[in-house]
């Protein structure tokens, strides 16, 4: 299975960093500071595999923690770090926070497992002191209602300084690994907001009719994540098809026979059928002009739904959406059906972080195997399916008009997220998210997505609570255990989230 390169490369993080001591110390401590900034340096160049890092270096007086804030500014950071490498007064470091209102997370990381307490001198001791000044820092944060939180653990060297007396080779230790998955998830977290206030979703047609839980205020969407929504015509849409080529329909053929299995009628839906040429050639032709929309409008995300009237070519044109958006979902510009522009929020937060997000509702429980089959009529993520996606030919789309081609697939078989965005009586968003296995179960061959989850709870117990939260009835299926990781991406975002 061919998997499609982004049509729009994904911006990463920029991201904040810093250490903290106390400039009393360098004079009676020789080797100390370039000790400190040496860690410092080591910080830097792990981060860099996740984001783009700007250390402004060693902050070890209130001037400094002014230049600092001032510095993070004109370097736009998502998400400072204050990496708290000694004892430092926090009058040293509140001023970072209070000049720049980038998030930070302090990071308490002991270079050594156990000091060389036969040998140890004071200025060994300062070396390794960094949780020393937490406490004092964080009611310092507190006070000033600044938002903060602290990773724990080990630094995670890989060598031991030569200055050192005791080992400080830790990266393998699981107080490192640990601390390190944290930095990780703060850091790729950190991308979403910045994305997503970069992004423009695009807003085809209108949401299907009488769907509540569904309509959206463009102003609050806007207000809360920051995204653009650009609302389209279908008129827009017909006229890219009327500049399509037959080499554009030759290549989005090509990518369809590399990427589906185009299946054989059903042996049990007689309106699933084995496609048709006539009806591949549609999907083929609409796909490449919902390419040509993508890239005019220089869209992130697509949410889309229109009827059309009985026969008109609006009707036709909808009927090929599928497959088109199921690429472009391959592609890095999820799509989601029936004008959820929620729900494409939560697709595109999955794809931002990497882990996929396809477009579910709840399909049936099967009370036997107690799991819940989540899927849709609409697009899959290709990239995490179990094996390739097939392509049927549909008589009908149940609840709408039109006919065409409908991808049948299911997610991977292992460790899945749920993530759900709703809006609350108050008007705001919420993130629900549930963690749960993908258990390569029997699924219907009805052209519809369909994965068989099992979550921690019982399918009725698990019910009661999600429905207990008010959730839009459509979510997003990313693989890999994602609840720690997207509680992160809320609170970035500012926005509330519950896990199940």
């Amino acid at each position: 299975m061919t998997i499609l390169s982004p049509l729009k490369p994904a911006k990463k993080a920029r991201i904040g960093l810093y250490s903290i001591g106390l400039a009393a110390y360098w004079n009676q401590f020789p080797g100390l500071r370039e000790r400190l900034i040496e860690y410092g340096a080591f910080l830097e160049k792990q981060m860099s595999a996740y984001g783009e890092v700007f250390n402004f270096g060693l902050v070890d007086e209130e001037t400094k923690g002014r230049r600092a804030g001032e510095w993070f500014n004109e370097k736009n950071v998502d998400l400072i770090f204050c990496h708290s490498a000694t004892y430092a007064t926090s009058a040293s470091v509140l001023p970072v926070h209070q000049i720049c209102k980038a998030p930070v997370v302090v990071l308490n990381l002991q270079p050594t497992e156990r000091i060389n307490y036969a040998q140890s001198t004071t200025g060994e001791w300062l070396a390794h002191c960094g949780a020393c000044p937490v406490p004092e820092i964080s009611n310092a944060f507190n006070r000033a209602r600044i938002p903060f939180r602290v990773v724990n653990g080990l630094l995670g060297l890989d060598y031991t300084p030569s200055i050192s007396l005791t080992n400080e080779i830790t990266k393998d230790r699981k107080e490192a690994v640990r601390a390190w998955r944290e930095i990780e998830e703060w850091i790729r977290a950190a991308s979403v907001p910045r994305n997503l206030r970069h992004a423009r979703f695009g807003f085809l047609g209108n949401t299907y009719s009488g769907m509540l839980d569904m309509y959206s205020d463009f102003a609050m969407v806007q207000a809360q994540t920051g995204l653009h929504v650009e609302v389209l015509e279908m008129c827009d849409l017909d006229r890219m098809l009327r500049d399509v080529t037959p080499d554009d329909v030759k290549r989005k053929l090509e990518e369809v026979r590399a990427m589906f299995e185009i299946s054989g009628d059903s042996p049990s839906d007689p309106i699933a059928r084995k496609p048709s040429e006539e009806q591949l050639d549609w999907s083929c032709r609409v796909a490449a002009a919902q390419e040509k929309l993508v890239r005019e409008y220089e869209l992130d995300a697509l949410t889309y739904y229109y009827h059309g009237a009985p026969g008109g070519e609006y009707e036709k044109l909808q009927g090929g959406f599928i497959v088109g958006h199921s690429l472009l979902t391959a592609q890095g510009i999820p799509c989601s059906g029936e004008g959820d522009l929620k729900t494409a929020i939560a697709m595109k937060i999955c794809d931002l972080l990497g882990t996929g997000g396809s477009f579910s509702e709840i399909v049936v429980v099967d009370y036997v195997d107690e799991t819940i089959l989540l899927g849709h009529d609409g697009p899959f993520h290709i990239a995490i399916s179990n094996g390739k996606p097939i392509l049927r030919g549909m008589g009908l789309f149940h609840g709408k008009q039109g006919t065409g081609v409908s991808v049948e697939a299911k997610v991977k078989s292992g460790p899945i997220t749920t993530l759900n965005v709703t809006q609350t009586g108050d008007g705001n968003l919420k993130l629900i998210i549930s963690e749960g296995e993908s258990t390569n179960g029997t699924i219907m061959a009805i052209g519809n997505t369909q994965t068989p989850v099992k979550f921690r709870e019982h399918p009725d117990l698990y019910m009661e609570k999600w429905f207990a939260e008010a959730p839009t009835h459509h979510c997003a299926i990313s693989v890999g255990h994602n609840a720690s990781l997207l509680r992160k991406v809320g609170t970035l975002m500012d926005v509330a989230q519950v896990t199940l």
